[in-house]
C-alpha cells in the first residue's frame, strides 16, 4: 500500500475515532465517569473516594484506541469490530467494560496506595486475549444499548471536533442527563404497539419530583410522583414514599406496564429554586448506589415547551390556571379580559395586607430588641442541654454559603433560601492549608451546589469552624476557602 494511502487512513481513523477533547479536564473523561456512575455507582463511588479520575488510567486507551496497551492480534480483532460499528462513541463503552470487568479486583484494593490502583487499571487491556475480543465487544454493545443516547448526540460534535463549548461541559453534572425528546420518544414507543421495541433497550420509570400542587396541575400519564420537599420537612414520610416508589417500579415491571422500567429518570421543575430539592433526592439515590439514575435536562419547563400548543392532549390533568408555566400568561390574559380594574384592586388589597404584616412584625422584633438591651437579665443562668429537633433556631447562620436558611415564620411552607458565594474568594494552597495546626481532620469530598453542579473539595474540621476548600480547575493545588459555619455549637 502506498505511504500516502496509509497516511490518509491514519488521519481518517484519528479524526473520526479518537476523541479530540483529551486535555486533563476534557469532556471525554467526565463522560466515562458518568457512564460508570450510571452502570456501576458503587465502583464509581470507590474511585471518587480514592480521587482516581478516568484521565489517570484511560488516556492512552483513548489516544491509541487500545493499541498502546494490547497485543497486535487483539487490536486487529477489536478494530475490525469497532470500525464495523461505524460509531466513534463505541470506545467509551469498550473502556467502560474494561473497568467494570475489574470491579472486584479494584474494590478489593481499598487498602492499597492510589498509584497502585491507577497502574492496575491502566494495564487492564494487557490481559485481554484475542479469543476474548468477541465477547468483550458484544458486552460493550449490550451496555451501549442499556444507556440513554441523547447525551451522546449532544456531545458528539464537541468531543470529536476539538471545539470547546462551555454550555456542553459535563464536569459538574450530578448524573447522566436525558433530553426531553428522548424521554418523550421512550414513552411514545411504549404506547405505540406498531413500533418494534428491543427488550434490552432503555425503559424509563419516570419519577416526577415537583411539589404535589405542581404535579396535580399537569403531568405525564406514566409519571410516579415523589414530593422531594418531604426530604427535609418529613424524612420519615419521604423514606416511606421512596419504598412505595421502588415497590411500584417492581410491580410495573412484573405486570409489563407501560409505566414500568428499570431506569429511574427524575423530572424536576426546571427552576433552580425548586430543583435544589430534586438534586438532593437524586444525590441520595446515588449515595445508596442505585443503578440507572438519570435527570431530565430542563425539567418540566422544557417538557412543557416541547409540546407547546399540544400540551393539553399529552399531559394528564393539565390546568393552565395552576400550571407554573401557563399561570403567568393565563392570569395576565384574565386581567386584560376583566379590564384590569378588579385585579388592580385585589393587588392593592394584597400589598396592603403584606405591608401591615411587615410593620407588625417589625414592631414586634424592635420591641424584643429594646427589651433585651434594657434588661438583658444577666443573672439568669444558661441551661446546658442537648439540641432538640423541635428547637427553632431562626436565622443563626447568615451570609454563609452554601447553606439552607429556614425562617421561623416559614417552617410550614418549607421555603429555602440560597445564600450565594461572595464575589471574592481567598485562594490558598491545599497542602499548605491542611498542615495548619488548628486542623483537626480533613476529608476529600464533592460539594453539590443547589443548581446540581459538583465541585471537587476538601472538608476541614477545626475546633470552632467547618471549612470547605473548593479546588480551582485552572490552578493545580489551589483552592477557594469557604467557611460553612462561623461558630460550632458543642453538644455534650
Amino acid at each position: 500500500m502506498p505511504r500516502s494511502v496509509t497516511y490518509n487512513l491514519f488521519e481518517a481513523i484519528k479524526d473520526t475515532y479518537v476523541p479530540q477533547s483529551l486535555r486533563t479536564d476534557g469532556n471525554a473523561f467526565h463522560i466515562l465517569r458518568l457512564l460508570l456512575l450510571y452502570h456501576d455507582p458503587e465502583l464509581c463511588s470507590f474511585l471518587d473516594t480514592k480521587r482516581i479520575t478516568p484521565e489517570k488510567y484511560c488516556l492512552t486507551w483513548f489516544q491509541s484506541l487500545f493499541a498502546a496497551t494490547s497485543s497486535l492480534e487483539v487490536v486487529i480483532n477489536m478494530w475490525d469490530y469497532y470500525f464495523q460499528q461505524s460509531d466513534p462513541f463505541f470506545v467509551f463503552f469498550l473502556s467502560l467494560i474494561m473497568v467494570i470487568n475489574a470491579r472486584d479486583q479494584i474494590i478489593s484494593m481499598k487498602e492499597e496506595e492510589k498509584e497502585k490502583i491507577i497502574t492496575t487499571l491502566a494495564n487492564m487491556p494487557c490481559g485481554l486475549e484475542a479469543d476474548d475480543v468477541s465477547d468483550f465487544c458484544t458486552l460493550a454493545q449490550y451496555y451501549a444499548l442499556k444507556t440513554p443516547v441523547s447525551f451522546r448526540n449532544e456531545l458528539m460534535q464537541n468531543i470529536y471536533s476539538g471545539k470547546n463549548d462551555d454550555s456542553l461541559l459535563v464536569s459538574q453534572a450530578l448524573c447522566l442527563p436525558v433530553s426531553v425528546q428522548e424521554l418523550v420518544d421512550n414513552t411514545v414507543c411504549r404506547n405505540d404497539q406498531t413500533v418494534p421495541v428491543n427488550a434490552d433497550a432503555v425503559r424509563f420509570f419516570l419519577v416526577d419530583c415537583r411539589p404535589i400542587e405542581h404535579y396535580n396541575a399537569g403531568h405525564l400519564p406514566t409519571a410516579f410522583h415523589l414530593d422531594c420537599n418531604l426530604m427535609l420537612q418529613e424524612p420519615g414520610a419521604f423514606a416511606t414514599a421512596v419504598q412505595g416508589l421502588l415497590s411500584a417500579q417492581r410491580q410495573a415491571l412484573a405486570h409489563k406496564s407501560n409505566a414500568g422500567g428499570e431506569h429511574l429518570c427524575f423530572l424536576g421543575s426546571g427552576r433552580n429554586e425548586e430543583d435544589q430539592y430534586t438534586h438532593m433526592v437524586v444525590a441520595s439515590f446515588l449515595q445508596k448506589h442505585t443503578q440507572y439514575v438519570s435527570l431530565v435536562t430542563g425539567g418540566y419547563a422544557a417538557l412543557h415547551d416541547y409540546f407547546a400548543d399540544n400540551i393539553d392532549a399529552v399531559l394528564q390533568d393539565h390546568d393552565p390556571k395552576n400550571c407554573v408555566v401557563c399561570a403567568p400568561a393565563y392570569h395576565s390574559k384574565l386581567r386584560q379580559q376583566n379590564g384590569g380594574g378588579k385585579a388592580q384592586s385585589q393587588s392593592s388589597d394584597l400589598f396592603g395586607k403584606i405591608s401591615a404584616a411587615m410593620k407588625s412584625k417589625s414592631a414586634e422584633v424592635k420591641g424584643r430588641l429594646i427589651d433585651y438591651i434594657v434588661n438583658p437579665n444577666p443573672s439568669t443562668p444558661v441551661q446546658e442541654r442537648h439540641v432538640s429537633s423541635t428547637d427553632k433556631i431562626g436565622k443563626r447562620y447568615r451570609d454563609v454559603a452554601p447553606v439552607f436558611s429556614i425562617d421561623d415564620d416559614q417552617d410550614s411552607g418549607g421555603t429555602v433560601q440560597h445564600v450565594t458565594d461572595s464575589d471574592e474568594q481567598e485562594l490558598v494552597q491545599i497542602q499548605q492549608y491542611l498542615r495548619k495546626p488548628e486542623v483537626i481532620e480533613h476529608f476529600p469530598c464533592q460539594e453539590v451546589k443547589l443548581n446540581g453542579f459538583m465541585y471537587k473539595s476538601h472538608l476541614i474540621v477545626t475546633r470552632t469552624e467547618l471549612i470547605v476548600l473548593r479546588e480551582v480547575p485552572d490552578a493545580k493545588g489551589a483552592a477557594e476557602v469557604n467557611q460553612l459555619l462561623k461558630v460550632l455549637i458543642e453538644v455534650f
